[in-house]
């Protein structure tokens, strides 16, 4: 027979398994864990066993054990866990990809019905048809103002109506009405709310990222990055190359304005000196492109020719007499 341990004994086995999970993981998911059951939870234990486990306790309790591994480890990245632990949370700790491990979490919902003072966390639309009660059952209909009529002894939904409100709680007249209709409008399960990954938090809609959306924020980043360089003077490796190449025109353009010179100036300089350099180079793309145009059209007069000189053998025309 097993010997039941004291609270005492509960701590400190739990101390000790908290640290050990400290000490091998540095990725962690903080779920919320409102209206889940203990099979629920069994379940996720398993689907997740492998490179992943789950930790339920009080709040109370795993601030006190992270603050005395952070002390004793020296490592005070999980202390940024402390700010998260608010409310009925667990925390999944995982070796895995964050992103399957959130996916593979939201697997586990399990349809709950509609409790009196439960708050919806959605909208909860009666659809139309056939109910199956019969007529006596009109009154939970009509307190609720949903419009019926009587098929076949029974009581039928003429039109789809939005019962309850996201946000608004559950009275126990609509709670009874789904009863009887048999809908389990809600479902439960862990809510991933907050990601830690070696000291870092983030939001678990970064995990939906994908590899174009990172380089998109990296190049808004590094032209921030230069811009704030070129207006400071700062010489960055994002401002680098604009500051190389407003340096060049700089150069370029005392060059311009003095008689220092440089290889690079010289054909500027050419260019400045007779402009009408400018008008032979572009007029001689439309003269070679008028030069390519004509050349078919004088492939075709030469194919034309053939024929008019075949007619002249002939030595005769229909409208010879």
């Amino acid at each position: 027979m097993a010997i039941k341990q004291t609270k005492a004994q509960k701590k400190v086995q739990y101390d000790k398994k908290l640290c050990s999970l400290l000490d091998q993981y540095s990725q962690v998911l903080i779920a919320i864990a409102d209206n889940v059951g203990s099979n629920q939870l069994q379940n996720i234990r398993k689907g997740l066993r492998g490179d992943s486990v789950v930790l339920m306790g009080k709040n109370t309790l795993i601030r006190r054990c992270i603050r005395l591994h952070a002390e004793n480890s020296g490592n005070a990245n999980y202390l940024n866990l402390l700010p998260l632990l608010v409310g009925n949370v667990g925390l999944i700790f995982t070796k895995g990809d964050l992103k399957e491990v959130s996916e593979e979490v939201t697997k586990y919902k399990v349809g709950a019905p509609a409790r009196v003072g439960l708050v919806a966390p959605i909208d909860v639309i009666v659809p139309p048809g056939n109910t199956g009660l019969d007529p006596s059952q009109t009154s939970f209909f009509q307190v609720l103002n949903i419009p019926t009529k009587i098929n076949k002894g029974t009581v039928e939904i003429i039109t789809p109506v939005e019962l309850i409100k996201k946000g608004d709680k559950v009275g126990s007249s609509e709670a009874a009405l789904l009863a009887k209709l048999g809908i389990r409008p809600f479902s439960y399960g862990l809510v991933v709310t907050s990601v830690y990954d070696n000291g870092s938090v983030f939001s678990p809609e970064v995990l939906d990222l994908t590899e174009d959306d990172r380089i998109e924020k990296f190049a808004v980043g590094v032209s921030m990055v230069a811009s704030l360089s070129l207006a400071i003077s700062y010489p960055t490796v994002a401002a680098a190359p604009h500051m190389f190449i407003n340096g060049y025109k700089n150069v370029l353009a005392v060059a311009v304005a003095t008689e220092y010179s440089f290889p690079l100036a010289k054909k500027v300089k050419e260019y400045l000196k007779d402009p009408s350099k400018f008008a032979v180079v572009t007029a001689a793309a439309p003269v070679a492109a008028a030069d390519s145009s004509a050349a078919p059209a004088a492939k075709e007069e030469k194919k034309e020719e053939p024929e008019e000189e075949s007619d002249e053998d002939i030595g005769f025309s229909l409208f010879d007499d």
